[in-house]
């Protein structure tokens, strides 16, 4: 039983191994080497900026739940945290990390830094779903013409999904049924304390944004990189698809599916399928560079806890 754990992991990795094999692995090699080292320096300048605001979002949520949580100590374990979730299955480890060392300073158990936790993820992936939802109902509109007759109409239908997904979703918590009213009225003043009371939409909506237009930017600047710069319009379409099967619990960091998906998508914008996976690779290799002072403060509170013992 044990081992099937290893298995979504290796399944995404045969499913990258699969796309190389498919297409033009040289070409996609020469692509990626040939990468001029400015762009290298740009993308891992974005990771940096990626992590300190994601650091600050977490500070400033936990800050609104009663909790200290210092900028640098913040900074310190979101790295931790983003290198451990770029190394390990689910996606999830290290937020689970972030919880557990912010635990250790604080009072009244793990509840309260696990909450800080999920409602900081919350307010990013929640920005990141309405931009997605917004790009697929645009898409097809927007670049219909270019689109397979197929794939608009798919779009079409998910744009209609969405939608009624975000009126539904308003309708329930404005009206929530008698099973889920307790519940969210346990959880109401919390999630007002952290994303309305006192202009705290404001900020919250600022950081996700910025952080949101980091991770699209970043996957840009890596097409880009390769010799394949994409239009405006893929920022708020193609992209967040990629940036999707990051999502994917099974996935290392969403390796695999996430080349899989650019190898589909890029040719709707004029560029070869593998021009998509080198973009997406070089995005993988970015962010998990990127994020590599994490494995310092991992071995450091190794060196810590050994000398401690």
């Amino acid at each position: 039983m044990r081992g099937i754990r290893y298995l979504g992991p290796l399944v995404g990795f045969v499913i990258l191994a699969g796309v190389l094999y498919m297409l033009d692995a040289g070409q996609i090699g020469r692509s990626l080497t040939s990468i001029p080292p400015a762009y290298a320096i740009a993308g891992l300048l974005l990771v940096q900026l990626q992590i300190v605001l994601s650091a600050w979002r977490w500070q400033f949520t936990a800050r609104r739940l009663g909790m200290v949580l210092p900028v640098g100590h913040a900074i310190r374990d979101y790295y931790l945290s983003t290198f451990l979730n770029q190394v390990l299955p689910g996606g999830v480890a290290g937020d689970a990390v972030r919880a557990v060392r912010h635990r250790t300073e604080e009072t009244g158990g793990w509840k309260a830094p696990a909450l800080g936790v999920f409602l900081e993820r919350v307010a990013g992936q929640g920005v990141f779903f309405v931009l997605a939802g917004l790009g697929l109902i645009i898409w097809p509109f927007a670049d219909a013409g270019e689109l397979p007759p197929t794939l608009s109409r798919i779009l079409l239908i998910l744009a209609i999904v969405v939608v009624c997904g975000l009126v539904v979703g308003f309708v329930i918590l404005r009206f929530p049924p008698a099973f889920l009213a307790e519940r969210l009225e346990a959880g109401k003043a919390a999630l007002c304390r952290v994303f309305i009371a006192d202009g705290a939409w404001k900020i919250q909506s600022l950081l996700s944004l910025l952080i949101v237009a980091s991770y699209a930017g970043m996957f840009m600047l890596a097409s880009a990189a390769v010799g394949a710069p994409l239009p405006w319009l893929a920022a708020v379409t193609a992209v967040p698809l990629c940036l999707l099967m990051m999502l994917i619990p099974l996935t290392v960091a969403g390796w695999g599916a996430r080349e899989a998906a650019a190898a589909l998508l890029w040719p709707l914008f004029g560029y070869a399928a593998s021009d998509g996976v080198a973009a997406s690779i070089f995005y993988g290799v970015l962010s998990l560079v990127g994020a590599a002072p994490g494995l310092v403060v991992a071995l450091m509170a190794l060196v810590r806890k050994n000398k401690a013992g």
